[in-house]
This record gives structure tokens, sequence and C-alpha cells, in this order.
């Protein structure tokens, strides 16, 4: 398999084939780069809208919120016969969105319309299901491992280009650029993608996934508001145990369903267990290096340290994680050749942990912050491309926008959370009087990641001891499942 055979097409392949690759990537692409806008934003959009710093970290908060709760409910949806009007509903509904954000409304329409362009986060794993349908394996495997790597390094497309746009052209340009792109992206997936393959069904299990989005809701908005837990532990507690319990309630549902939101037994194999096991602390990990070096570049230098960048310059550090992470998501496909899977998630979380030890030791110049940067793209590339690997191999291909979407519901609860335990080690090294943690707190924060990627080391060697067990490192990397596909 060479790198080039994402792009290349069949000898006779139709227009429309020739034209579905592209459109696949691009649309992950965009709706993960729009789904972070709010990030380098923040500081615009509280000037801009008078509100305070809090209040403004909501354009980020609310799209990660409606795009885990969306998630799982675009994936029954794509499982079903309808998937292309799913997929060209949700990015009319991205479209509106953004629409909304660059229109002269007040904070709340542009709080909205950021919920709006969030909903677009829960078209990714969809997208893999469009490619494992409609490519042959050979070019479908490495399709379906590049577009999860897209969905992350999105982040390191939008957030340079966002900051460059609010510096000369204020929050609404940054914006304009997601209308400009996200409508792009609509007629991409208008003209290219293909109807669902017949035979298939998807009934929504409608209270399954109300009771769902309420106890995902509370994880994510307890995992975002660090100053609740601090202030108000109380109230804070309750709503952590009310979310348990939704959660519980809603496997009980999905167990007794005949027509479950998210295939609640197949999630118990222990392969796709252990890789959303693998997901969730390695997402923590991997957030919260990504936070660290971008707080750490952009801190002032009154503080001691860091370099005091703007948001475009801050934004051009995460440059390296985009371009590594999508050099490890071409090599990928072809190591996965030779190794496999669940041991290439071990590596790949061993390659983030480096990350981790580098920033630790060497951040004195913004050299070491690029090459930290870098070593963490590197590592969440490849292990953002092995994981369809490890999860496809045993689900049947109509559920692969399902079980893809649980796993992506699962990254973004551990990177909120990721987020979320930067802040409160941060915090918790922050003198009084003092508005800024001490150096030495980032040390501790990076320690914490590492115990975390440990910890996926750990998770993805105990998956390739089953799966040698199982299966030879032969098989590939997307199908390898009998289930779903005729003999050949």
């Amino acid at each position: 398999m060479t790198g080039s055979s994402l792009q290349a097409a069949e000898p006779g392949e139709p227009r429309e084939a020739r034209l579905l690759v592209p459109s696949l990537m691009f649309i992950a692409l965009v709706v993960a780069a729009v789904g972070s806008l709010g990030t380098p934003l923040i500081t615009s959009v509280a000037t801009t809208f008078h509100v305070s710093l809090d209040s403004a970290q909501w354009t980020l908060t609310i799209a990660l919120l409606s795009g885990a709760v969306a998630t799982p409910l675009l994936g029954r949806l794509g499982a079903g016969p309808h998937r292309r009007a799913t997929i060209l509903a949700t990015l009319a509904v991205v479209v509106a969105g953004s629409a909304l954000t660059v229109l002269p409304l007040p904070f709340a329409w542009l709080l909205v319309g950021r919920a709006a362009q969030g909903v677009g986060l829960g078209l990714t794993a969809l997208m893999m299901g469009v490619a494992r349908d409609h490519l042959p394996e050979k070019r479908g495997a490495p399709t379906i491992a590049l577009i999860s790597v897209v969905s992350i390094i999105g982040a390191g497309v939008g957030y340079p280009l966002a900051g460059l746009l609010a510096e000369f052209g204020g929050v609404r340009a940054a914006y304009g650029l997601g209308l400009f792109v996200t409508a792009i992206a609509f007629l991409a997936a208008w003209r290219s993608i293909p109807v669902a393959p017949e035979g298939r069904s998807a009934h929504v299990d409608i209270a399954g996934a109300l009771v769902l989005a309420g106890g995902l809701f509370l994880v994510l908005f307890l995992a975002s508001q660090t100053r609740l837990w601090s202030h108000h532990f109380t109230v804070a507690a309750v709503l952590a145990v009310v979310a348990a319990l939704l959660l519980c309630v809603w496997t009980v549902f999905e167990l007794r369903s005949k027509t479950p939101l998210v295939d609640v037994r197949a999630v118990r194999h222990p392969a796709v267990a252990g890789a959303n096991i693998a997901m969730f602390v390695g997402g923590i990990g991997m957030y919260l290096l990504l936070t660290l070096i971008t707080r750490y570049a952009q801190t002032p230098h009154g503080a001691g340290y860091g370099f005091g960048l703007t948001t475009f310059v801050a934004g051009l550090v995460l440059v390296p994680f985009s371009v590594l992470g999508f050099v490890a998501g071409k090599l990928t496909p072809r190591v996965r050749e030779r190794i496999d899977a669940p041991l290439l998630l071990a590596g790949s979380a061993a390659v983030v942990g480096g990350g981790f030890v580098l920033f630790a030791v060497a951040r004195s110049n913004l050299a070491e912050l690029f090459a930290a940067m870098g070593v963490l793209g590197f590592g969440v590339g490849s292990f953002s491309a092995a994981m369809p690997g490890v999860i496809l191999a045993a689900t049947p291909k109509s559920e692969t926008s399902s079980a893809m979407s649980f796993n992506y519901v699962v990254r973004s609860v551990g990177y909120s959370l990721g987020s979320a335990i930067g802040g409160l080690v941060l915090a918790a090294g922050t003198d009084t009087g003092h508005l800024l943690p001490n150096d030495g707190a980032y040390t501790t924060a990076a320690l914490v990641g590492l115990a975390a990627m440990a910890i996926t080391t750990a998770a993805g060697l105990a998956l390739a001891r089953r799966r040698s067990h199982e299966t030879t490192p032969a098989a590939a990397l997307v199908g390898a499942s009998s289930q779903g596909r005729p003999g050949r």
C-alpha cells in the first residue's frame, strides 16, 4: 500500500467515486476545525460582546457539549438507509449555525450558532461508515485512518487561521472563515456522498437518546466548570451522582432494547472495550499536553516564564502538531501491515508520553515547545490512525458509524477531563494573591499526563497480548471482521 493510494482513483472509476475520498477528508477536517474555533477566540469574544472570560469560554464548551450529545444519535442514523440525508441535514445545521456566528446578533445567538456548529463533530464516524461501505479495502483502510487523524489535527489547522483573522478583522471575520468552509463542505457532500447500501435499517431509541444526552451533558459540563468544584463542591458532587445514575439507567435501557442507540453488547467485546478505555485515558493525556503547551506559550513574561505570544503566533505552535500528525496518519497504514493495531496504540501512547517528558524537562525556548508539540502530534496521529483498526475488526460493516460514534463520545469525555485536570492542577499551583500558576505547576501537570499515557500504553499492550491469541498480525486494518461481508 502506498501513501498515494488515498488519492489515486481506480482505472475506469466513476467521477463520483473519485470525488469521494477528498470529500470525506475535507468534511472531517472542516467540522473538526470549525468545532475548535472557539479556542483561540475566547478573549476576542469577551472584548467584542462585553462579557466575562468565563462566559466567553462557553463558545467552546457549548460546541463540545452539542457535539458529544449529537454523536451517538447521528451514529445510529448513519447506520440506516438515510445516511446521505443525515449528513446533508447535519451540514445544513452547521452552515446555519455558522451564519449566526457572523451576523451582528447578541451574545446569546452566538452561543446558539456555536452549538449548531458543534453538532457537526458527530459526522466523523459517518464519514468512516461511507468509506467502509463504498471504497475497496485497499483504499478504505487508509482513508478511515486519515479521517480519524484529521478529526484531531483540524484544531491545529483552524487555530492559527482564526487567530490571524481575529487580529486583523475581528471576531466576526474569524467566524466568517467557518461559514465559508462549511458551505463548501455542504456542497462537497451534496456532490459526492452516495446513498447507503440497501437492506439497512436504523430505529432511533428516543428515550435512550434523551437519557444519554442528559448524562453526557452533565459529565461534560462538570468537566468544563472547574470553578464549580472549588466554589460549590456539594452541588458539583450531586450533579456527578445524577450523571452516573443517568448513564447507568441508559445502559440498562440499551441492554433491554431491541433497537439500541448503541450496541452495548458489542461495546463489551474485550477488544472494543479495551480500545475505548485506551481512548478515554489517552484522550485525557493528549488534550492535557495540548492545553499545557498552548497556555504556557501565551503566558506573559511577567510570570517569570512563558513567551507572551499573541493568539496568532501561539496558533503557529500547533503547526508541528498538525503536520506531524498528518505524516503519522499517512505512515500508520503501511506500518500496520507489519505491526498489529493494539501494539501501535501502545507505541503511540509511549510517543505522547515522550512529549510529556520533553515538556517537563525542556521548555525554556520556543524551539523546545515546537519540538514537544511535534512529538505530541506524531503520537496522536498514529494513535488516531490505529484506533479504528482495533474497533472495526470486531464490528460488522453496518455498525461502523455507531461503533465509531461511541468511541468519539469517549474521546470527547476524555478530552474534556484532560482540560479540566490541567486547569485544576495549575489552579492548585497558583500562589495566593497571584493570577498565574508557578512554573512548577506545569511540571506537576506534565507528570500527571505522563501517568495517563503509561496507563494507556499498558492497555494497548494488554490488547495486543489478547489479540495475538485470536488473530494474526496480518489482519486488515478495517473490515477484518467476517461479519457483514460475504466471503471472497
